[in-house]
């Protein structure tokens, strides 16, 4: 009873909305033939129709795996709704507008003459403003979810051994691979990584979304990728399984372990709170892996960086691979002051902003400090990317997939 209680109060919401915007399309189609304005008309509330319609049958199957169709269907249809909440916010301009000529009509005693009228100016501007957000959605599920960007970074340290200079790193994160119904997009970004030459590889968690089954399709293609000195991968959030449902400890045990098993039959080096030491021409420099860590309420802290650092205390140079950017502030840079670069992901830049040179926005930043790109502290680095691949939302506006070459030079 509580489940059709809740889904009605939600549907009486999205008809409140579209209720509302009709308005809009009333008064800016009222020139039209009626037969024009009908079809309008049907196609509004057909609209409403579908989304109520797929919100309560989505309520009813939880828990059921969505297939493409379904996906693609609930982000378009969210697409049209949050595109009408920005007519909303015209509608809303243009009542209080309406109610300030109302009042000053009564003060002055009727001697203006009241036009309860909507204005046709500010109902076209809404409806024309709607659509910039509604097209770069849709762009962004046509063509931003696969246009792979290899970044470039050049960072320069004191105290990397000489040995290193010009060494490259490649950081991949967030693949989140069961989101992709086909397997030809992640071969085009292996492609580019393997373009890259690079020294080591790193992949910085969420390997799937939830279960180890999901990678399966993609083993042939992300064994491919190659490094001169290895790959090498730490768990995210979405690894562990926590967000669905499991018929016992046991099952949620042995599907993170399968997910572990997998990795290294393609050939990645799993660092679950560990260290790895890389030499070259007699100096060396340290890889430390985290298993998930997150400073936020909702994120559990699976890592042990104490663990990920012994024995590598005296290296030289060290490099962490952590998840969640919230490790840095909360205990890297606090704690471990000789970690000179911190590799992150997790945020995925939430998959909307606008990122063009002088202006880097997105609505995730109200929610992490570190969210996309280079942050340095005294002698510390952080680098957050934004990930290869997308959950939820089957795009990418302004932070494209992010496939990020570090290359490594003395001070």
């Amino acid at each position: 009873m509580q489940r059709f209680f809740s889904i009605g109060i939600v549907i009486f919401i999205l008809f409140l909305v579209d209720f509302y915007v009709f308005q809009a399309i009333k008064t800016v189609s009222q020139n039209l033939s009626a037969s024009t304005q009908r079809i309008i008309y049907i196609l509004h509330w057909a609209i409403f129709a579908i989304t109520a319609g797929t919100f309560a049958l989505a309520s009813f199957t939880r828990g059921t795996p969505p297939d493409a169709f379904k996906t693609y269907l609930a982000s378009t249809l969210f697409i049209i709704f949050a595109s009408k909440l920005v007519v909303v916010l015209f509608l809303f301009v243009d009542d209080a507008l309406r109610l300030g000529k109302l009042v000053f009509n009564n003060v002055n005693s009727g001697e203006t003459t009241f036009d309860p009228s909507r204005s046709k100016f500010l109902n076209q501007m809404g409806l024309l403003v709607a659509a910039v957000p509604f097209s770069a959605f849709i762009y962004g599920m046509v063509k931003g979810a696969y246009d792979y960007r290899v970044k470039r970074i050049t960072l320069r340290f004191p105290n990397l051994p000489a040995a290193f200079e010009g060494f490259k790193m490649l950081q991949i994160s967030d693949m989140h691979t069961g989101s992709f119904t086909s397997t030809e997009p992640l071969k085009e970004a292996v492609r580019l990584i393997n373009k890259q030459e690079a020294d080591l590889v790193f992949f910085t968690g969420d390997l799937v979304n939830n279960v180890a089954t999901e990678l399966m399709p993609h083993v042939d293609t992300l064994k491919e990728i190659r490094a001169k000195q290895g790959v090498f991968s730490v768990l995210g959030n979405h690894d562990y399984g926590d967000y669905v449902s499991w018929e016992s400890r046991e099952a949620k045990t042995q599907n993170l372990q399968t997910l572990v098993d997998t990795q290294r039959r393609m050939g990645w080096d799993v660092l679950l709170n560990e260290n790895r030491r890389i030499e070259k021409d007699g100096e060396h420099i340290s890889i430390l892996g985290v298993e998930n860590w997150g400073n936020r309420a909702g994120f559990p802290k699976y890592g042990d960086l104490s663990k990920a650092y012994s024995g590598a205390e005296s290296s030289p140079f060290k490099v962490l691979l952590s998840h969640d950017p919230s490790h840095w502030d909360g205990e890297i840079n606090q704690k471990y002051d000789d970690i000179d670069l911190t590799l992150s992901g997790h945020t995925h830049g939430m998959q909307f902003g606008v990122n063009i040179p002088g202006l880097k926005w997105s609505p995730v930043q109200y929610v992490y400090e570190q969210w996309a790109g280079l942050y340095k502290r005294g002698r510390q680095h952080l680098y957050v990317n934004t990930g290869l691949g997308f959950i939820g939302y089957p795009g990418r506006v302004g932070f494209l997939p992010e496939i990020t070459v570090f290359e490594l030079r003395r001070a």
